[in-house]
């Protein structure tokens, strides 16, 4: 078995466009299995809060007694 993560588009029709590269391992009439990892709207939300305050948070423990290292090279 082999196994590829490629994203795939979804047409207006609502039919999946493989990309070539995936298309070309194929042989065409055979039978495949597909797995689908769709994003939920809210988990991108989450993303972006979450990377927000990592940063805030990393830039909070940064003190004026750190600017020294920025004349380092």
């Amino acid at each position: 078995m082999q196994i590829y993560e490629v994203p795939i588009d979804i047409t207006p029709e609502g039919k999946l466009e493989l990309p070539k590269v995936l298309i070309d391992r194929m042989i065409l009439g055979q039978s495949i299995r597909l797995i689908a990892l769709l994003d939920e709207p809210e988990d991108k939300e989450h993303d972006s809060d979450w990377a927000r305050v990592t940063a805030e948070q990393f830039l909070a423990g940064y003190g004026d007694a750190d600017s020294i290292y920025d004349t380092i090279k």
